[in-house]
């Protein structure tokens, strides 16, 4: 994915906030605050000025490829990716218009108001076809490969939900431990519910990173398993794939989103929103571009998919040399991040870009409009 196109305006000042820390079992653990009265809402982040913000070697004329993404062919265009909107000239009499397909000839053009604009060209149909097509023939917005392992990787599940859910109970020929190809032994799977299930195991709580609220349950995929039969109280099932070895007492879980890369695309939310970041997967001390993170606020303070934010390093108190005491520093600006699923109270999201490393408890706001 060509990244390139995609630095970040310089000199953004972080929004201000106001001292708190959150305690968990080990006692008080610092964090960098968030406002604790949000500004009032701005107008959807548009510019005057699109053309500022435009790359020199934007092309004029651009042909979709398979392997292409939305925030590439974005990055191809622009410096900042929640301008997209407002760059794309999007058909009405598409029933998705963001979704770009290849095979069709993207033209910059001028609208009415002289700004740039990117368009489909309808006089050059390289692949003709009936526009009816398969959501999957759809260019998605990042690539699969960036949140593979987020498939493979701790989901967030609420208590209820793991608690009543299927469990494994045994294993063929009584082994403590089974992997891919093994015979499960399961409690709780209905006949009217589905075939194929994810397999996880339950761990620790996610937890707000201000209150120490807990947000949901970890649960750790473990595989997929098919369900071959039912019995009285026990179904017989399958491992089908195996990402770590299942155990008794293992849950059976809805098969993830599989639509994750598509029906959304890369804006500005719509007005000021920060969280903090506070796991990453793949057990990893520094934070880099590609990684995906959980963010301890959803759709409670109205996050979207799609909603790129800036990432600012958490402030580090340090000591006075002169007047004594202790001074905390001012955030600094790490890169931007891209929300790819939202749950109630727990997003999800993908690192774009990194100027410098990037840590658990940082904290992410809206971008300002400049």
């Amino acid at each position: 994915m060509l990244m390139a196109g995609c630095a970040h305006t310089p000199g953004r000042q972080p929004p201000t906030s106001h001292d708190t820390t959150a305690t968990d079992a080990s006692g008080p653990r610092a964090t960098t605050p968030l406002p604790s009265t949000p500004a009032p809402a701005p107008q959807n982040l548009h510019t005057s000025d699109l053309a500022n913000h435009m790359r020199a070697d934007a092309p004029l004329r651009y042909v979709v490829k398979r392997g292409d993404t939305l925030w590439a062919i974005a990055g191809k265009y622009l410096d900042d990716p929640w301008y997209w909107p407002q760059l794309w000239d999007a058909n009405p009499d598409i029933a998705n218009p963001h979704r770009i397909y290849p095979g069709e000839v993207l033209v910059l053009t001028r609208g009415m108001d002289g700004q740039p604009r990117v368009a489909r060209d309808e006089t050059v149909r390289l692949e003709p076809k009936v526009r009816e097509e398969p959501l999957s023939e759809a260019i998605p917005v990042i690539p699969y490969s960036a949140i593979r392992d987020f498939l493979e990787s701790p989901r967030l599940v609420d208590e209820d939900t793991l608690e009543n859910a299927p469990y494994v109970v045994s294993f063929d020929d009584q082994h403590l431990v089974a992997g891919n190809g093994a015979t499960v032994y399961v409690r709780g799977a209905k006949p009217s519910g589905p075939d194929r299930y994810e397999l996880v195991h339950p761990e620790g709580p996610y937890r707000d990173a201000r209150t120490n609220e807990v947000l949901g349950r970890k649960a750790v995929p473990v595989g997929r398993v098919t369900v071959q039969s039912f019995g009285k109280h026990v179904a017989t099932a399958t491992i089908d794939k195996s990402y770590r070895e299942a155990r008794p007492g293992d849950r059976l879980l809805p098969v993830a989103d599989a639509d994750l890369l598509h029906d959304f695309y890369p804006h500005a939310p719509d007005k000021p929103l920060s969280a903090h970041i506070i796991s990453v997967y793949g057990g990893v001390s520094e934070i880099g571009q590609y990684d995906v993170v959980t963010l301890d606020r959803g759709r409670n303070i109205g996050l979207r998919r799609g909603d790129v934010l800036d990432i600012y390093k958490a402030g580090r108190t340090v000591p006075d040399p002169v007047a004594g005491g202790e001074v905390k520093l001012p955030e600094v600006e790490a890169g931007y991040l891209m929300v790819f699923k939202v749950d109630k109270k727990v997003s999800f999201a993908l690192v774009m870009h990194a100027t410098r490393a990037i840590h658990v408890d940082d904290v992410v706001h809206s971008p300002d409009a400049t």
